[in-house]
């Protein structure tokens, strides 16, 4: 049953019910960024002059909602004019059939999908931890994926084995298997494909051993299951300390920030940019960066 949900749920795309982009920010483990990710996404691509929209999936931590929650606040108390993304909050259900559950949490997300249609030209997707039938309904729905992965062997063990000798990859995780079925559910309801991106993130910048290694590794993993590799964000404080105001980046040069604008957060905002050249979305071909 939730396999054929997912697939009906597909289908309303290729029938012509959607036009908007979406964008899956996926990844089973904690802790590797995803929120950072997509909130600063949603913002540049808002400052570009693009219409956003945010899904919230994540039924327990609900760290992107909190977010724009604090976002909203520090203009009120600011009186500042920051973008903010229209976001529509998808609870679990609470029936206790399995089907009947489903069949809720599919017709709520395949109705959230065409309201935020209507407006927005971007639909980003927080996808929950785990695998969840509303996880595996928004990976596929996808347009693009991006993973964000720490760069360490532990969380690279989201996406596969890897012999520790040769580097090879010995299988793909269970995650990763999760992705391709939801690529060929895809592919068999819309005829489109997802692109998977996956984010390299806290890289180190020394040229040490392990960065080495891992790289390897993701190359292998790469061509073997079909991901594009993106460079990542830097382990910064600051993203830490811009959670609770509902700031990113790109708003540190508006009046009322109170936060100091350093070379650091310079070469923060050029990791903006260059995430957003590699991913390469509909739309924003030959589009200045103007932040």
């Amino acid at each position: 049953m939730a396999t054929e949900l997912a697939e009906q749920a597909g289908a309303g795309k290729s029938a012509g019910n959607r036009l908007a982009h979406v964008i899956v920010i996926g990844n089973e483990k904690g802790g590797a960024g995803k929120s950072t990710v997509a909130m600063h996404l949603s913002v540049a691509l808002m400052r570009m002059g693009k219409k956003v929209g945010f899904l919230d999936l994540d039924v327990r931590q609900r760290s992107i909602s909190r977010y724009l929650e604090n976002r909203i606040r520090w203009n009120q108390t600011s009186g500042g004019n920051l973008p903010v993304p229209e976001t529509v909050r998808i609870d679990a259900s609470q029936a206790r059939d399995l089907d009947a559950a489903e069949l809720e949490e599919a017709e709520r997300f395949e109705g959230s999908i065409k309201r935020l249609s209507q407006t927005c030209d971007f639909i980003l997707v927080d996808s929950p931890g785990g695998d969840t039938f509303l996880s595996r309904m928004a990976h596929s729905s996808a347009d693009t994926l991006i993973t964000p992965l720490n760069d360490s062997f532990v969380d690279f063990d989201l996406l596969g084995d890897i012999d520790p000798q040769t580097l090879e990859v010995v299988r793909p995780s269970f995650y990763a298997e999760q992705v391709w079925d939801c690529r060929k559910r895809k592919a068999k309801t819309s005829r489109k494909p997802i692109d998977w991106v996956v984010m390299r993130n806290r890289m180190s910048p020394l040229d040490a051993r392990n960065k080495q290694r891992v790289g390897e590794a993701l190359d292998n993993l790469a061509r073997r299951i079909g991901f594009r590799i993106a460079p990542g964000l830097s382990e910064r404080v600051i993203y830490r300390e811009l959670f609770p105001m509902g700031l990113t980046l790109l708003d540190l040069t508006e009046a009322g920030s109170n936060v100091a604008f350093t070379m650091s957060h310079v070469a923060a905002r050029q990791e903006i940019r260059d995430l957003l050249i590699v991913l390469k979305l509909p739309g924003m071909e030959g589009e200045e960066i103007s932040f």
